[in-house]
């Protein structure tokens, strides 16, 4: 089992270079939206570049719905650009060379004898704060969500914490009535 990685337990705010160099902080990152965070088995594996290609329509809705998405990958920079290259995403990259992330969820991909560095490919969700509210394990491809799968999450988590996922709720109206009136003052 992946250490740390459970719902309800915060995500680390880690800060780690593009594949240009350029550190980000993933706090920074998600702003106050929600963060799909995949944690890449490594740009060696064809299974991570399909994964990518699939997640390209998923990276369209996540613009039009408070949603970011980042892919943290256990290589150097170079390797971090040819895999958003070749897969065509314009989200952010990050090269976790050092394996900081690897080794906090120790999962590392004891089964691979040919790169000492891949991982157990991981798909998190994260609500505002970094707190985990789901996990996906993808050691084998069809545990990887589909944009399907993810939408259906991102939904029911929306529901759950947006207190006006339906407007059409009378407290829904009410909040925003007092808000806009409080506004005014």
């Amino acid at each position: 089992m992946s250490k740390n990685l459970e719902p309800g337990m915060t995500f680390p705010d880690f800060t780690l270079p593009d594949e240009n160099g350029v550190r980000h902080r993933l706090s920074t990152l998600q702003g106050g939206d929600f963060l799909v965070v995949q944690l890449a088995r490594g740009e060696h594996c064809p299974r991570e570049r399909m994964h990518h290609r699939e997640l390209l329509r998923f990276h369209e809705w996540c613009s039009v719905a408070y949603t970011q998405l980042v892919t943290i990958m256990p290589n150097e920079p170079h390797d971090v650009s040819r895999l958003k290259l070749t897969t065509g995403a314009h989200w952010t990259f990050l090269s976790d060379e050092d394996l900081e992330v690897r080794s906090h969820f120790e999962i590392d991909e004891y089964t691979d004898t040919h790169h000492d560095y891949a991982v157990v490919p991981h798909t998190v969700i994260l609500s505002p704060g970094l707190v985990i509210e789901k996990v996906y394990v993808g050691y084998w491809f069809w545990g990887r969500p589909s944009p399907e799968q993810l939408w259906t999450d991102l939904g029911e988590i929306h529901a759950r914490v947006k207190p006006d996922f339906d407007p059409t709720l009378a407290e829904s109206r009410a909040a925003w009535e007092a808000q806009t009136v409080a506004a005014s003052v």
